[in-house]
């Protein structure tokens, strides 16, 4: 009987051990905040097609029922991840006409696509392509321990066909402010900035709703960290924000968050408002560019700037610091 209850003991410590809660996650209890201004470039998971156009008044995409949207990742069998692959491979062609295998709402799709040659022998698809983006944004946070990295606080999407950009990886970049064009009622402002591509900051593998993440390569500096603020930490109140307006030049700014809402919105978790003095002669209130700023509030790291009210540009969204942190560790 002994035996048997220090088994019962032995099996149920094992569960214990186990068994993890699935609402547990590994970030640290405290980060480092971000601030600094970032050039970025996405690489497309595919090669997106993002228009197209009519070659001796015939629609070859048209004709092989592609459409703005589809990524190419495939040319006769053949993986393919640049335009320049994808041109390499229909350059290899001698029918005049390619196997397309694409991508359309998750889906994996074949096609064939008629090629047609100009006056100068190159052949002509019908395609207008992309596979890569580039821009500029805010470094929100950065893990210590982990040494992931979150920024923006929402995602990139393409323009031409205004979804997700979804993305193979990519990269961040040392970057400094030039310039601010300011915003006004009904009319954002943006940040005018440069970047290095040579110095490399950062590595991306995701990008969500909730933000861009992913590795942070560049040394840190681990002397200064902030609390992460859980969603019932928060308060109405006075917060300040970390941002860059000039050069590389991090300076806080204040702010008065007004209404704090549901933990489910991905990146609409309360409403602020700018009351800086500085902040608003320089800028008219919250830019392009700025997304991605950390909001401080005491000791905590509470989130992260996300949109700004167009029609009142003194106001934006921020979100939950824990949603980015949740979402950096899927």
């Amino acid at each position: 009987m002994f035996f048997k209850k220090i088994k019962k003991y032995i099996f149920l410590l094992f569960l214990s051990i186990f068994i993890i809660p699935s609402s547990v996650f590994a970030y640290s209890d405290r980060i480092i905040a971000g601030g600094q201004n970032i050039g970025m470039t996405l690489n497309s998971k595919g090669i997106l097609i993002v228009g197209t156009y009519e070659v001796n008044n015939e629609s070859p995409a048209q004709e092989a029922g592609l459409k703005t949207g589809d990524a190419i990742t495939k040319i006769n069998d053949i993986e393919v991840n640049s335009i320049e692959e994808m041109a390499n491979q229909i350059n290899k062609v001698r029918d005049e006409q390619v196997k397309i295998t694409y991508i359309r709402k998750g889906k994996e799709k074949n096609t064939t696509l008629k090629l047609y040659k100009d006056e100068n022998n190159v052949y002509k698809t019908g395609l207008y392509v992309k596979d890569s983006v580039t821009g500029i944004g805010t470094l929100t946070f950065i893990d210590p321990n982990t040494k992931i990295f979150g920024a923006l606080g929402h995602e990139i999407q393409e323009q031409t066909t205004g979804k997700i950009f979804e993305i193979s990886g990519g990269q961040i970049f040392s970057s400094k402010v030039t310039g601010i064009i300011k915003s006004s009622d009904g009319s954002p402002g943006e940040k005018r900035a440069e970047y290095d591509k040579n110095k490399t900051t950062g590595n991306l593998y995701e990008n969500t709703t909730q933000g861009i993440f992913g590795n942070y390569t560049a040394n840190i500096d681990t002397s200064k960290t902030y609390h992460v603020a859980s969603p019932e930490e928060i308060k109405k109140g006075k917060a300040k924000i970390l941002t860059v307006l000039n050069n590389t030049d991090i300076k806080e700014y204040e702010i008065n968050i007004t209404q704090i809402n549901s933990a489910e919105q991905k990146n609409k978790n309360f409403i602020f408002e700018i009351t800086d003095a500085e902040l608003l002669d320089t800028t008219g209130g919250i830019i392009q560019g700025m997304s991605g700023s950390p909001i401080i509030q005491g000791d905590n790291i509470i989130g992260a700037i996300t949109h700004v009210v167009v029609d009142n540009p003194h106001k934006g969204y921020g979100i939950f610091i824990t949603n980015m942190l949740e979402e950096a560790e899927n």
